[in-house]
């Protein structure tokens, strides 16, 4: 059973500006599209560059390492080098706090 931990407040994502926060010795990167909040590993699965780091155009982020993409509501990879998914995390939003479901 998923144990749903609140990892920041909505105010403090912002569109665009993808944000870190550390969960149980984990990196999660927060992404805002208008009211969505999404949750993904930080790590790059290709080069292990932290996402947070790199460039988010709507649904996707840019590794700053080597311009991979990652769909940032699925994990999908969407462009070379990226192979493999990242994981991401159920989102729940109650009044202003993000939780995530671990």
């Amino acid at each position: 059973m998923a144990e749903w931990r609140r990892v920041a407040s909505v105010s403090e994502v912002q569109a665009g500006a993808p944000m870190l926060v550390v969960v149980d010795n984990e990196d999660i990167a927060l992404f805002r599209v208008n009211d969505e909040i999404f949750a993904t590993d930080d790590l790059c699965t290709h080069a292990e560059a932290s996402l947070v780091e790199g460039d988010q155009s709507g649904y996707l982020i840019t590794c700053p390492r080597h311009g991979g993409q990652f769909d940032i509501r699925t994990g999908a990879p969407k462009h070379f080098p990226v192979f493999s998914p990242i994981r991401t995390y159920p989102v729940r939003i109650v009044n202003d706090d993000i939780f995530i479901a671990l």
